[in-house]
Parts: C-alpha cells; structure tokens; sequence
C-alpha cells in the first residue's frame, strides 16, 4: 500500500516536472527571438558596447539571456505546480495559509530583480567605474557583464524573499514576534553578512543592500505581530466552540 502511494506521488511528480519543462522550453524559445531586443535594453547601463573573446561567446549570450528571461516567466508556474503537488498533503487551514502567499512570493522576487537591476547594479557599477578613472581603460567583456549583473540581482531577488517566510512561518506558527524581537541583534548580523557577500568589497555597496533588508526586517516584525494577534484571536474562537 506505502509503494502504491510512493509511486502515485513520484507519477504526480514527474507530471508537474514535464508541465514546467515543456513550459520553459516553449518560453525560451520565444524569448530567443527577442534576445538582441533584451540585449540593447540592458546594456544602456554599460555606456559602451560590450566585446566578446571568441565566437561561442555569441551563443553563451543568446543562451544566457533567453533562459534568464524564461525562468521569469516560468516562475509562477512552478510555484503553481509546487502547490498543486503539496496541496493534498496539507490541511484546509494550511491550504489557505500557503495559498495566499504564493503569488506574493512571486511579487516580492520580482521586486528584489528590479531593485538589484535598476538601483544596485548602476550604483555598482558607477563606483567601480569611478575607481578606474584617469588611470585604467575599461572593456567590458559581454560574459563578465552580464556574469557581474546577475550575480547582483539574482541573490537580491531571493532575499527580499524575507518578509514573506517570516509572515508564513507565523502564519503556521512556527515564530513569534517575541522571537523576532529577540533575535534582532543574530538577524542583523546574518544581514549584514548577506549583503557583503552578495556585493563587491566596496562598503557603500554593501549600504545599498543592507538598507533594504534591514527595512524588510523591521516591516515582518510589525507584521507578524498583526499576523500573531489574529492567530491567536482565531485559535481562541475555535477553542470555545
């Protein structure tokens, strides 16, 4: 009976993996046609047109461009798929929880994108450009921009992911604000480490990010107190019924 439904879980697997497969494949495909589209979109921020050492560097840019454009469209998919497989495992209080805040995980990586894309990177990119002035001629190679662009953005997206864990978690009352609060000085301090590592050694890089995260951290507390009160509130009312 266990192998009956370990295999009907591996079959519902393999479905919800060929679903998302197919649909990244459709998505690069169409986002190769309009990667010299993208390509000029992005390298306005160089303020020079980029050079390449070899000739699969064209290929490594079309590849890299097209995939980074349909993992962001594949994105809510998947997180789709990923609910749908976890859905019947879960209790109905549980569905509604997680339910909700699948669309803001979604949201909030995007907005983590478009802050590393537009106010990070050019930030970034202006200090080191300062550093090399009156003294070193700079070539950007087409891979080691857009290698330094998405080893910027891609983290940065992931860590304004925050918010949205610490609200879950209470939600399913796995934390507390108490635990938030007492854990403030160990959060800042991971932060502060996170922002360093996601950015060059440069301190006013770090700053940039840090700010942020820091904001982020003192939003989920105030939120996971609105967020812990109504647990609270809704666990009483069923506990006198």
């Amino acid at each position: 009976m266990e192998e009956l439904k370990l295999e009907e879980h591996l079959g519902e697997l393999r479905k919800r993996l060929i679903i998302i497969l197919v649909f990244f494949v459709l998505s690069f495909a169409g986002a190769f046609a309009f990667v010299p589209n993208v390509y000029d979109w992005i390298v306005e921020t160089a303020g020079q047109q980029l050079a390449i050492l070899g000739p699969s560097d064209i290929l490594w840019i079309y590849f890299t461009l097209a995939g980074s454009c349909a993992l962001i469209i594949t994105t809510p998919l998947i997180l789709y798929q990923l609910w749908r497989f976890v859905e019947p495992a879960i209790t109905t209080e549980e569905k509604g929880i997680v339910g909700v805040y699948i669309p803001a995980v979604f949201l909030f990586f995007i907005i983590g994108i478009l802050f590393g894309y537009f106010i990070l990177f050019p930030s970034v990119l202006a200090f080191l450009q300062t550093l090399a002035e009156d003294h070193l001629v700079m070539m950007y190679t087409a891979e080691r921009y857009f290698g330094f662009l998405f080893n910027l953005t891609i983290p940065i997206g992931l860590l304004f992911e925050i918010p949205i864990l610490i609200i879950l978690l209470t939600r399913l009352g796995l934390l507390n604000p108490a635990k938030l609060a007492k854990t403030r000085k160990i959060a800042y301090f991971v932060l502060t480490l996170l922002a360093t590592l996601v950015t060059p050694p440069d301190l006013i890089s770090a700053l940039i990010v840090l700010a942020p995260l820091a904001l982020l951290y003192e939003m989920s507390i105030s939120i996971s107190k609105v967020v812990y009160k109504r647990r609270l509130a809704r666990l009483a009312a069923i506990s006198e019924t």
